[in-house]
């Protein structure tokens, strides 16, 4: 759950600069390496759909393993090992 939360923590960072900051693509040299990576990551929104569709993904398969452990109470203690994360 911890990465969970800090997946869907940097969504909504990336979220909020996606509404907040504006670039003006007209002016774009093709040649400038600055301008290229302006284009590729940040007008196409990459960071903000990859951290979405982790987020996604994370919600599934915590819903998938908590519908394992419900239907299949015997196997999932018997199978599936709890990790333990502790953060400090």
């Amino acid at each position: 759950m911890v990465y969970q939360t800090i997946i869907d923590m940097f969504a909504s960072f990336f979220t909020l600069l996606t509404a907040v900051v504006e670039v003006n693509g007209t002016h774009m040299s093709p040649t400038s390496p600055h301008d290229q990576f302006v284009c590729h990551f940040w007008i196409a929104r990459q960071q903000l759909w990859y951290f979405i569709s982790a987020s996604t993904y994370g919600i599934l398969m915590t819903a998938v393993d908590r519908y394992v452990a419900v239907i299949y109470p015997v196997w999932y203690n018997n199978n599936v090992r709890a990790i333990s994360v502790i953060v400090f």
